[in-house]
């Protein structure tokens, strides 16, 4: 009687296993079609985030998309179809620009660059804290300058 009760448990715990493998390997699946899906028309680059201020968190990876009206930025390890964050375009500004400290570099790679962004105050004034912080490569950087200096054809600003 005992080894047929250690064989259910033993089908039981296989089926389990089994079960947890498929259930990880849908996840990966999932996750590396939603991003190939966001990639696909292009604009998008591999950044970090992190919020400052008050409630200045971890560095989350993702990546941003650029689309004329603002930098919509999604989390790599996601099945939510929707950006985790989206910086408008007006009024965005570049506040600093540094290299990670130490205690970046315990999250970030050493060659990103960490650039502080923040949005203009209604009377044009240059803010005084960052926003967020965005951690990226040289050349990602360049790509991110670029867009936010420069305007899609057709596009009247308001003032």
């Amino acid at each position: 009687m005992q080894g047929l009760f250690d064989q259910v448990w033993f089908r039981i715990a296989e089926w389990l296993v089994f079960t947890l493998l498929l259930v990880a390997l849908l996840l990966l699946i999932g996750v590396t079609v939603r991003r190939f899906v966001l990639e696909r028309g292009g604009g998008a680059v591999e950044c970090h985030l992190r919020a400052v201020g008050p409630r200045k968190g971890p560095w989350r990876m993702g990546f941003g998309r650029y689309g004329s009206d603002d930098l919509r930025w999604y989390r790599i390890f996601s099945l939510w179809p929707r950006p985790a964050a989206e910086l408008s375009r007006r009024g965005l500004v570049v506040v600093g620009r540094r290299t990670p400290t130490p205690a970046d570099l315990a999250e970030l790679a050493p060659d990103v660059v960490v650039v502080e962004v923040g949005w203009a105050a209604a009377d044009g004034s240059d803010p005084k804290e960052p926003v967020y912080e965005l951690a990226m490569s040289e050349s990602a950087l360049t790509g991110f300058l670029s867009w936010l200096e420069s305007m899609p054809p057709g596009t009247i600003w308001q003032s």
